[in-house]
Formats: structure tokens, C-alpha cells, sequence
């Protein structure tokens, strides 16, 4: 399935990059990664990974909200996209979830 590019910033110091797109297993899945100096200087290391993994029937209900067919799914990640697509696009997107009773996993590593 085709990746959403929802944001992404490159400097000397720092590489953020994150995508939207459905799994193999039609799960939603928001990914995202940053690396560089000031990761380091922030986190202790120079990677940070972050995840949110949303299982199908709950993205119906983020589609709906949308009011998206979330069988067009290129234009569902492109809503996300029109709606998510800054540097804080990760912490947005789960305060988003959590206020609408969207279920998903959330994973980070670094």
C-alpha cells in the first residue's frame, strides 16, 4: 500500500520524517522517526521511533468523522494528511483519537 508523507524537515541537527498507510493486515498505521543531534541531545540517543497501529474498525470510525469512505483509501491518508501534517503531527493525531474514543496501540522507541 502507498505511504502518506504527512511531514517531514531535514536540517544539520535533525531528520524527522512521518508517514501514514495501511499494513498487510489493513491495520492503519502512523509512523514516524527522528534522528540527528538534537534527538541525542533530547532523548540520549540519536533515533527516536514512534508508532500508533489502529486496527481497521477503528479507523472506520476516524473515516467517518472525516466523512471519508475508508474504502478510497488514498483519500482517507490524505485527509489524515490535510489534517495532521506538522512537526506536531504525531501527539495531534493521538489526542485526536483519544478524545473521539478511537482504540490503537502506541509504540516508541529510542
Amino acid at each position: 500500500m502507498k505511504k502518506i508523507t504527512l511531514y517531514e524537515f531535514e536540517s544539520p541537527n535533525i531528520k524527522i520524517s512521518m508517514k501514514v498507510y495501511f499494513n498487510d493486515r489493513n491495520e492503519l498505521i502512523f509512523d514516524g522517526y527522528d534522528i540527528g543531534k538534537t534527538v541525542n541531545e533530547l532523548m540520549g540517543d540519536s533515533d527516536y521511533e514512534y508508532q500508533y497501529t489502529i486496527q481497521f474498525e477503528e479507523a472506520k470510525k476516524i473515516a467517518n468523522l472525516f466523512n471519508v469512505n475508508i474504502d478510497e483509501k488514498i483519500a482517507f491518508l490524505k485527509e489524515i494528511k490535510s489534517r495532521f501534517n506538522e512537526n506536531d503531527a504525531y501527539s495531534k493525531f493521538g489526542r485526536f483519537m483519544r478524545e473521539n474514543n478511537i482504540e490503537f496501540e502506541s509504540f516508541t522507541w529510542s
